[in-house]
């Protein structure tokens, strides 16, 4: 049985913790927060302990960590759980400074333990299913992917204010899903952004509607789009041209039912956010993490890609910055 410490009890904690629970070979023993209620309340649904951040690090009655606190609290839960040779499941990103996840990427491999990413889109059995298929040959080599991720509505510019900004923060899966779909590194990037939903997300230094275009070494494209609001729920589409055609993953809509009047064909909205559009996700995450924690296999996401993605994340703020485009480094 795989002893977890959860550090951090808001909504992803909530969801991990819930995760853990309805899977095999793994239970929450302690949980911390920074707000006493939070962590009490998460104890008692998970029936775990709570307990202060330093105790589960270095706690010999834990196995592994799930990072699901600030991000920039997790440079130094990492480096204490690797101290304490803990499996480490980190949510996005990892740190908004690539040479903090250097040095996580050192310390880990040092302790020698599976360090897993948050990456969960990977893990949505659409996007997984449109993977195989493109490794399959069934369109040929790849040419074009198309990302669009759209929230409902902006979060607090309180959240903005300590988020990174919107190519670090929300945009930041995509890169990853891009890097997935491609199989190929991007060598060049160049992102356009405006404030349009929110003028207070704009005089907060962020953007709310962005636009980045990355390219290969060969040659073959991948386009993102993102915008804090849709009016018609999350909307988070995929479509991968090839040479002998086209792979698409659509909406997750309330529900498949579809009325056909005199007035024309309706269906129901997209599903409303991230945690019931990525429920499955979530859970055949948490159900690699305790795999690779346990030895039946290697964690992927891994630290690596959690560190590609940031550099592209910065990469897309730069350019958004200057208006050019930027080149990426090799490493």
């Amino acid at each position: 049985m795989l002893r977890i410490g959860l550090l951090g009890c808001g909504r992803i904690g909530q969801v991990h913790a819930r995760s853990i629970k309805a899977l095999d070979g793994a239970q929450v023993v302690a949980v911390a927060d920074a707000v006493p209620a939070a962590a009490q309340a998460l104890a008692e649904t998970s029936g775990a302990e709570v307990r202060d951040v330093d105790a589960i690090l270095s706690a010999a009655d834990i196995d592994a960590v799930i990072i699901g606190t600030p991000t920039d609290s997790h440079f130094e839960q990492i480096m204490g759980a690797a101290k304490h040779g803990k499996a480490i499941f980190c949510e996005k990103p990892i740190d908004m400074s690539v040479d903090n996840i250097r040095a996580c990427m050192e310390a880990v491999s040092a302790a020698g333990v599976p360090f897993m990413t948050g990456f969960n889109r990977r893990f949505d059995p659409n996007f997984e299913s449109l993977r195989a298929r493109i490794r399959a040959g069934d369109i040929g080599a790849v040419e074009l992917v198309t990302i669009t991720s759209r929230d409902p509505s902006p979060p607090p510019v309180s959240y903005i204010e300590r988020s990174g900004g919107l190519f670090r923060d929300m945009m930041i899966h995509d890169f990853d899903m891009a890097r997935f779909l491609m199989g190929e590194e991007f060598i060049r990037l160049h992102a356009v952004g405006s404030a349009l939903v929110d003028p207070a997300i704009g005089a907060a230094g962020d953007v709310d509607t962005a636009a980045v275009i990355l390219t290969t070494a060969s040659g073959r494209i991948c386009q993102i789009s993102n915008s804090r609001r849709a009016s018609y729920g999350y909307d988070q589409r995929v479509e991968v041209h090839g040479a002998h055609g086209m792979l698409r993953a659509e909406n997750q809509l309330q529900s498949t039912v579809e009325i056909a009047t005199d007035a024309g064909f309706r269906r129901d909205p997209a599903q409303h956010f991230f945690l019931e559009r990525y429920e499955a996700a979530y859970l055949a995450e948490m159900r690699a993490f305790i795999t690779a924690a346990t030895g039946g296999a290697s964690a992927d996401p891994g630290i690596v890609d959690g560190l590609r993605a940031q550099i592209l994340a910065d990469a897309a703020a730069a350019s958004r910055e200057s208006g050019q485009p930027v080149d990426l480094p090799a490493d």
